[in-house]
């Protein structure tokens, strides 16, 4: 089937550190991103294990509620900021609920 997509080496634990920076719970996370309709609090478990890869629209969900750049949890040539949720402010982003 081919080889498989490359996958960046930190994401899991990046998402991880966000969570834990946050001081959410797994399932507090899941509201934070805006999911908590659409799948299982699971699911970050999986993500921060390793065990599945985020979308890309889950993933930038991630950097709104961490306030990064989608680049800065992707890159691992790229640190998170020391002190979470960075300092990114998303202009005119749709609240949940907008989206078309």
């Amino acid at each position: 089937m081919g080889n498989p997509r490359p996958r960046p080496l930190r994401l899991a634990s990046k998402l991880r550190e966000i969570r834990e920076a946050l001081e959410l719970s797994q399932t507090q996370m899941l509201v934070r991103l805006g999911l908590d309709g659409s799948m299982h609090y699971g699911r970050i478990s999986q993500y921060e294990n390793d065990e599945r890869e985020p979308t890309l629209l889950t993933l930038l969900a991630y950097a709104h509620v961490a306030g990064v750049h989608l680049e800065d949890i992707v890159d691992d040539h790229l640190d998170l900021p020391a002190r979470l949720p960075g300092k990114i402010r998303y202009r005119g982003r749709r609240t949940r609920g907008t989206r078309k």
